[in-house]
């Protein structure tokens, strides 16, 4: 037997305890462990039934990562979990912790299950491009039903004990420990003299519309196919004998396995781990981070607060007055709030974040003790400057002063302070309490244990944190002003808003650029275009003027019922705002610009081919240390399609020489705008893609 699996017998039980840390991954010394362990105990006299069990922190999780792209080794799951059904014996699972993809179909297999309140199970594959393909499509429906099942496959959620044993999946609920619980239960089982219970033996579950749920898994999952497919695979269990299901679902995992999308999605996997993982902070210890403050207590200070309280940390704000603290307060118990109604804390935790862990003051003398402080005032450099110099006056040596500015020059804020080492750019995303992204800006003086403590922050937050340099805009932002500056582009050369939203979202896309502006404000861009004209603008630059008029108007999006679209019937109404056009088509006429018609192909392959070259210039220079910070990025800030894994595996996936040639092709109308990054026509010149940019690093 593997030396992954334990063999030991309680009476005429025998129990195959997994022993894979950190989380019983199903590794192929684990799966030819319990194939060994079954033989073993259908060989041995007097055993009637097998317990599984898992030990340390998880029954199983799921698929050993470290086996993804490489060719599969016997013993395959699939044929596994049919072992396990078939024996003569009866199997029960004991499951704690998670029971993840093929650890669920491993307890799907077994005849009984039972569980410890604080379990919880799933079927994720989806989030790798896949189904379930070791049973499972088939298997849960007979247990929970058709509906429950493909919800539960076409989201990926983990559903907890309390539900799962509704939804037929668990057959027992029993606190304590799993080992125990599980051989009291085999043993009652055998006392009883409870026959096996073969899932693949119960009836076929019901009928539903097949076509339907899979044009409706299609367009929720906005273009990924995965979730579609789980639905053909469930209605293959209903419509076939069981053998047959399992072989139509294996060939349908076969063929996704081959999927572009499929691609992506593992792409996104790794890189999601990866992006923390900076070679210059190995060994750098953090500083010590237990008490915050943030300056300004708006939107976006307020969501800040409100994700680091939710995360264990004390909190002060800083106000200008009582109104204003007010405010504030108001703006972080409403986020506390809406976190207890959905069982994110409890009343007790909510009580002692409201009372003990927030304090409001307007004295900056209350930030002296404080380990970080984080700006997040009006987005304007002479505002900014005179909160740090304050800062830099009154907090202790070793205080991390971090700004949430979007746009603006770390380097020149930091000179501002006589600790230069202790600066560096935190740029949340707002709403800050829920989006995932941080980027971590690190200044030219930024000291290496300051940006440790960024991303250290990021993940007591539960963000992911991308490392960025110093530009206008960082990594994000910077490329959103490009490929946003292409749609405008194509509006003034014939498009509309409208249609370009649409495309983009069926391109999968959960909002088109126009829709995002309205809801973060028009008057934020508006404000960035402003700065950039006192600058002072190339003449060269192709410059449209009509949401300015918008901005003048006083339709700022969203937040003042109108923009791009009118919302006046409700957030969710987004109807177009008859006012848009008209000062579009007045831009037109004034810049004698004839307008033509844009297919949807076109807006997506001009949009996208706009947003990889400008993340080539970013990566080229460094402000990105690597094309998998610039996708993780896009994917968790900016809504890029999971499923493409981020524009630059996008990129690799549809070809570098022939997005390559439709820039330069692009060039010859605007030879200013599509400058052709250099590191793209250096991979094309060495037939290289971007991914090995990442594997070099």
């Amino acid at each position: 037997m593997s030396d992954k699996i334990s063999y030991s017998c309680h009476g005429d039980i025998a129990i195959l305890t997994v022993q894979n840390p950190p989380v019983n991954a199903l590794s192929q010394p684990v799966r030819q462990g319990l194939w060994d362990g079954m033989d073993r105990a259908e060989a041995e006299q007097g055993i009637r039934a097998i317990m599984i069990v898992g030990e340390g922190r998880a029954f199983f999780a799921g698929a050993d990562i470290t086996e993804f792209g490489k060719p599969p080794l016997k013993p395959h799951l699939p044929d596994l979990i049919n072992r396990i059904e078939s024996s003569p014996l009866l199997i029960v699972a004991s499951m704690h912790g998670v029971s993840l993809g093929g650890g669920l179909e491993v307890a799907l297999g077994c005849h009984y299950r039972i569980a410890v309140p604080t379990a919880c199970v799933g079927l994720p594959e989806v989030h790798l491009g896949l189904l379930p393909g070791a049973g499972g499509t088939q298997r849960l429906p007979r247990l929970a039903g058709v509906i429950a099942a493909l919800e539960l496959m076409t989201t990926g959620r983990h559903v907890d004990a309390e539900e799962g044993h509704k939804l037929g999946i668990i057959d027992k609920i029993q606190d304590g420990d799993p080992n125990l619980n599980g051989i009291a239960y085999t043993q009652k089982l055998l006392d009883q003299n409870t026959p096996r219970r073969p899932v693949s033996d119960m009836p076929a579950p019901e009928k539903i519309n097949w076509d339907e749920a899979f044009e409706k898994a299609l367009k929720s999952g906005r273009g990924q196919v995965s979730p579609a497919w789980c639905v053909r695979a469930v209605q293959a269990s209903v419509e076939k004998p069981f053998e047959e299901g399992l072989e139509a679902e294996r060939q349908i995992f076969y063929d996704l396995m081959q999927t572009e999308q499929r691609q992506g999605m593992i792409h996104a996997f790794f890189s999601q781990r990866a992006v923390s993982n900076l070679p210059e902070l190995k060994g750098i210890t953090p500083r010590p981070l237990k008490n915050i403050a943030l300056i300004g207590g708006g939107t976006m200070g307020a969501g800040i607060a409100t994700s680091a309280l939710l995360s264990g940390l004390n909190v002060t704000v800083l106000e200008m007055n009582k109104h204003a603290t007010q405010a504030a307060f108001d703006r972080i118990e409403n986020n506390l709030s809406g976190a207890k109604k959905r069982g994110k804390i409890d009343s007790q935790q909510y009580e002692n974040m409201v009372n003990h862990s927030l304090k409001l003051v307007t004295d900056y003398g209350k930030l002296s003790d404080m380990d970080l402080v984080i700006e997040a005032v009006f987005e304007e450099m002479a505002v900014k400057k005179r909160v740090f110099e304050e800062l830099d006056r009154i907090c202790k040596p070793g205080t991390i002063l971090a700004s949430n500015t979007s746009y603006l020059d770390i380097n020149e804020i930091a000179a501002s302070t006589s600790r230069p080492a202790d600066v560096l750019g935190l740029h949340f995303f707002s709403p800050a309490h829920v989006m995932k992204l941080l980027e971590v800006v690190v200044a030219d003086a930024t000291a290496p244990d300051v940006a440790a403590t960024g991303f250290a922050l990021g993940k007591t937050l539960g963000k992911i944190s991308v490392r960025a340099g110093v530009c206008d805009g960082f990594i994000g932002n910077r490329i959103l002003s490009t490929y946003r500056a292409a749609a405008d582009h194509m509006i003034l050369d014939g498009a509309s808003p409208f249609e370009i939203d649409k495309a983009l979202e069926e391109f999968g896309f959960a909002m088109g650029p126009f829709a995002v502006a309205d809801l973060a404000g028009l008057d934020i861009s508006w404000a960035v275009r402003k700065r950039k004209e006192a600058e002072g603008l190339d003449p060269r630059t192709r410059d449209a003027c009509y949401a300015d008029k918008l901005c003048e108007d006083g339709h700022f999006g969203q937040k003042t019922g109108k923009g791009y679209y009118d919302y006046t019937a409700g957030a969710k109404s987004r109807l177009p705002n008859p006012d848009v056009m008209p000062l579009i088509e007045a831009e037109r006429q004034e810049k004698a610009i004839k307008p033509r018609k844009f297919g949807d192909t076109e807006i997506v392959r001009r949009y996208l081919a706009a947003m990889v070259n400008e993340a080539a210039k970013v990566v080229g220079e460094g402000i990105a240390r690597r094309p998998l910070d610039v996708d993780m990025t896009l994917l968790f800030g900016y809504g890029f399609p999971r499923h493409w894994g981020g524009p630059l595996k996008w990129a690799d996936i549809v070809g570098l020489e022939g997005l390559l040639r439709d820039i330069e092709c692009y060039a010859q109308e605007d030879p200013y705008f599509w400058q052709t990054a250099p590191l793209l026509k250096r991979l094309v010149a060495e037939g290289r893609v971007f991914d090995d940019l990442n594997k070099a690093n």
